[in-house]
């Protein structure tokens, strides 16, 4: 009796439970909630892509993968996930990012007020990067490479204080420099 009353109570709950979702499936396709402007690019959209990608003259994608792959290694990047048949590579590394003068001011302010809470600042932070290469068979062949950096920084605390796609060109430009000339001396077998 009383596993037939749970068996009952339970495909109630089920049922509840599914109305619920339907609910919500039905509420999130109501009109005038998405405009086509979602869908256009921003302007800075195509810079940025500009910005994190290059194409270089070689259909060799394994090659340029492996060459990246290095070029990533030697810059202190440590290989988190490769995917040779997807021309992946996600990789990342950690360092500091305690601030001398941010953690003098949170300490004098804590003092001031007496409240220890307020002694929190920027710890560590991970550096983040994926790495996609693509060949182009268009009517220039080559192989593309995008890259995009990223900054994860938690607090002493271990909150999260904020994650960032790095978007200066010199860090780009750096890694596009460095996988070029380990391109170079691969074609040439140096």
């Amino acid at each position: 009796m009383v596993v037939g009353k749970a068996q009952t109570t339970m495909k109630k709950k089920g049922t509840l439970l599914l109305a619920v979702i339907g609910f919500l499936n039905i509420s999130a396709c109501v009109p005038g909630q998405f405009k086509p402007e979602h869908l256009r690019l921003m302007p800075e959209s195509l810079a940025k892509r500009q910005l994190q990608t290059r194409v270089f003259d070689t259909e060799n994608e394994p090659e340029v993968l492996a060459a990246s792959q290095a070029v990533l290694q030697d810059i202190g990047f440590l290989v988190d996930e490769s995917e040779v048949q997807l021309g992946l590579i996600v990789a990342s590394k950690e360092r500091s990012a305690i601030q001398p003068a941010e953690v003098t001011v949170m300490v004098i302010l804590a003092i001031l007020a007496q409240d220890s809470s307020l002694m929190v600042w920027d710890e560590k932070q991970i550096m983040r990067v994926s790495l996609v290469v693509t060949p182009i068979v268009a009517q220039h062949r080559g192989t593309a490479v995008r890259v995009t950096f990223q900054r994860i920084v938690y607090k002493n605390n271990g909150m999260l204080s904020k994650s960032e796609a790095l978007g200066t060109p010199e860090i780009y430009q750096e890694f596009f420099d460095k996988l070029s000339k380990a391109l170079f001396l691969e074609a040439q077998k140096l």
